[in-house]
């Protein structure tokens, strides 16, 4: 079976013209004072809420990034999984730098990257001592399509604090209206211009990802970082009692 991540795509300019996408309600983002963000792999916290976590950073909140997996295992049999687990790592670091947010506390679980499925209940049971005294959860959305996302958005439903889950791969495989997603439940995020222009910056960092692999091409390509670098983020927030 095909994965939705794997067929086409819908183009960043069919989304750019669906008039609900700019309409959608603006979540309050000025009570906060700290956040917990997960990431299943590097890059997915800075696609997703690049933008919210500069934000974050500028107003003095405390961060703390908790990242899963490594990502080793986005470039089979090359280059060796360790090598590219450092450079992705690596990539994080510096893309945090670009977003303002270089002080923010990162915790790596070192998960094998694409098992995360049969994890989640050690991740759950790890993430409510980590998320624990956070206002909000930053968190992968739990319909995205990739097992490794899925797997962590649903366990950080059951870390504690409320829980914004941003969508990836969503963008690609998704289109305007479609009943599989909870649009109602959607909200948004503005990104200022300065914030807009950081986030840009911070997914360059991401070498790895950008760059062709042997015999395909980049796990990024252009139209997908178009989704990306709009001038707002979409969350679905879910309360505690959901």
């Amino acid at each position: 079976m095909v994965s939705p991540i794997d067929a086409p795509g819908t183009a960043e300019a069919t989304w750019a013209g669906w008039a609900r996408l700019g309409a959608l309600p603006v979540a309050d983002i000025t009570r906060w004072r700290s956040a917990v963000i997960l990431a299943a792999h590097p890059d997915d916290e800075v696609l997703g809420a690049g933008g919210l976590i500069a934000a974050l950073a500028a107003a003095g909140a405390r961060l703390r990034l908790v990242a899963v997996t490594d990502g080793e295992a986005s470039h089979p049999g090359h280059p060796a999984p360790g090598e590219l687990a450092r450079r992705r790592t690596a990539e994080t670091t510096a893309a945090l730098r670009v977003l303002g947010a270089a002080k923010a506390e990162v915790i790596r679980l070192r998960l094998p990257d694409s098992g995360l499925s049969s994890r989640e209940a050690e991740i759950a049971a790890r993430l409510s001592a980590l998320a624990d005294g956070f206002d909000v959860c930053l968190a992968p959305w739990t319909g995205d399509a990739h097992p490794d996302h899925e797997a962590v958005g649903r366990a950080a439903r059951r870390a504690g604090p409320p829980v914004l889950l941003y969508p990836v791969w969503m963008w690609h495989w998704s289109f305007p209206g479609d009943p599989a997603v909870a649009w109602d439940q959607a909200v948004q995020v503005p990104l200022p211009p300065g914030i807009a222009a950081c986030k840009r910056l911070a997914i360059r960092c991401f070498h790895s990802q950008l760059s062709p692999r042997e015999g395909t091409g980049p796990v990024l390509s252009p139209e997908t970082i178009a989704h990306f670098t709009r001038e707002a983020e979409v969350f679905f927030p879910v309360s505690q009692s959901q």
